[in-house]
């Protein structure tokens, strides 16, 4: 054989093993092309608002670790929506109480297309955010808003799992009269959204009920000095003050009625019925001489539930429940609930299943909407403080 048939020979071979390797490589190809692949996890979006900066951000940070309590234990169990496998992601907001802030928020979360929105905890940023997610046709569950005007919009993304202002100061308005014996009463509120309607609320119930409002005075939800309008009310000489506010003001508030001798016994709605009032108002606290209401309460069956989410929440992170994490942690459920039964994360399919949710079991009891989007049937908690601790009075529905 001569060199160059020799040369060609060898050519040919190279070519055929080549060639054979190339269709190897696309028969694996194609194999692995036909076989079935794995189901990508979908990522639902839930938006979480509250105050985490500013005077009461124990409060916004409160309602968020609920929030991440439920997703992180959604998460766990292999959520599936449709048949798919789902990860929930939690994008959590801060919107500082201020109702400008608020907005520029639920916007960002419309923006990212969130599935729906828990929160936000005051009625200031509620009530204009409800706008923005209700123009996108974004479920908004609020844990903790109670000014009325929310769900009395039209909306039908808006829902409320507490009870609103007209039950919360209507039931201290009349516990103020029939049970604290208050015959003339002073008024403070701090001009939010959340301030003034409780503290109308209260008023037209207590003067229903018999007693004289003697003085009304306002001040802001940033104020510290209250000695004006204190030493008003106090040439007034009422048995029963209420504060429609928050707790970072009605701490140091109850601290200069104790320097000016005001010994009135002293009262408000969810918005001071916190764990964090003991220490803002230190020994100005007194013995039941606070008395205040959370919109929310459970009794009989319900307390074992709500015992165990509370030691679970402490466990888990290490701090206690504050305020109303409960009920941020019921709200992204219940709402998490009606895509599972829904099939679907997309709000136009899950918002009417929502929307007939009914004795939804959570920890703060069952859950069940009405036409306009507030709990049924909604709990109140009255409590009065005993030197360093809350107690529990009774639970009013």
């Amino acid at each position: 054989m001569n060199r160059n048939k020799s040369s060609a020979l060898a050519l040919s071979i190279i070519a055929a093993a080549v060639l054979l390797t190339a269709c190897g490589k696309k028969e694996e190809k194609a194999a692995a092309s036909s076989a079935p692949a794995a189901p990508a996890s979908l990522v639902v979006k839930i938006g979480h608002v509250a105050p985490t900066s500013g005077a009461i951000a124990h409060l916004g940070k409160d309602n968020e670790i609920g929030a991440r309590m439920a997703i992180e234990e959604l998460n766990a169990s292999g959520l599936t929506i449709g048949g798919q496998k789902v990860t929930l992601e939690l994008l959590a907001e801060d919107d500082a109480a201020d109702p400008k802030q608020g907005t520029a928020v639920a916007q960002k979360l419309v923006d990212a297309k969130v599935a729906g929105v828990v929160g936000h905890l005051n009625s200031g940023t509620t009530i204009p955010a409800s706008k923005l997610y209700s123009d996108a046709g974004i479920p908004q569950i609020s844990p903790s808003a109670t000014n009325p005007k929310y769900t009395r919009q039209g909306f039908k993304t808006a829902f409320r799992i507490v009870a609103d202002d007209v039950h919360l100061g209507g039931t201290l308005g009349k516990f103020a009269v029939e049970t604290l014996k208050g015959k003339n009463i002073a008024v403070i509120d701090d001009r939010t959204a959340y301030g003034q309607g409780v503290a109308e609320e209260f008023t037209k119930a207590a003067e229903a009920a018999g007693a004289k409002v003697v003085d009304k005075q306002f001040t802001t939800d940033k104020a510290t000095d209250f000695n004006a309008i204190l030493t008003s009310i106090k040439g007034k000489k009422p048995d029963v003050v209420f504060f429609g506010g928050m707790d970072a003001v009605a701490g140091p508030m109850l601290k200069q009625m104790k320097s000016l001798g005001i010994k009135a016994k002293f009262m408000g709605g969810d918005g001071i019925c916190t764990g964090e009032l003991i220490k803002l108002a230190g020994d100005a606290l007194g013995d039941g001489q606070v008395y205040c209401a959370e919109a929310g309460g459970v009794e009989g069956e319900a307390k074992a539930s709500m015992d165990e989410f509370k030691a679970k929440f402490k466990t888990k992170f290490n701090v206690d429940v504050n305020l109303y994490a409960p009920y941020t942690y019921d709200a992204t459920k219940v709402m998490v609930a009606a895509m599972v039964k829904a099939g679907s994360a997309d709000p136009a399919k899950y918002l009417p299943v929502l929307a007939s949710t009914t004795d939804y079991k959570g920890v703060t009891g069952p859950i069940t909407f009405d036409e306009k989007g507030d709990i049924k049937n909604g709990a109140l908690t009255i409590f009065t403080y005993k030197v360093d601790k809350r107690e529990q009075i009774a639970v009013v529905r």
